[in-house]
């Protein structure tokens, strides 16, 4: 899988997991300098705190378009701090 964001592959990874709609990359498949942390946090009842990140390519700029669970609750370990997208985003198959 790859994630696309203006037309650079800002990740890829052929072991992702799909949950819920989404694919979750591996953190170490992320191209670390597209991406900033941020101080935003919101609250999934079944999974946990998210956090999220900044995409930023080419000097533009994708405010909280990416997500982790950096401490997911039970039963969603696989996807801890695995990365998913939205925003315009765009994954698909390699």
């Amino acid at each position: 899988m790859k994630a696309i964001w203006n037309n650079k592959i800002i990740a890829q990874s052929d072991n992702t997991v799909a949950l819920e709609g989404n694919q979750y990359f591996p953190p170490e498949s992320i191209v670390k300098e597209y991406f900033s942390t941020t101080d935003s946090h919101t609250t999934c009842p079944l999974k946990g705190v998210a956090s999220y990140y900044d995409i930023n390519v080419d000097g533009n700029e994708n405010m909280a378009a990416a997500w982790y669970y950096p401490n997911p609750k039970s039963g969603y370990q696989q996807i801890g701090n695995y990365v998913a997208f939205w925003k315009g985003v765009k994954v698909e198959k390699d």
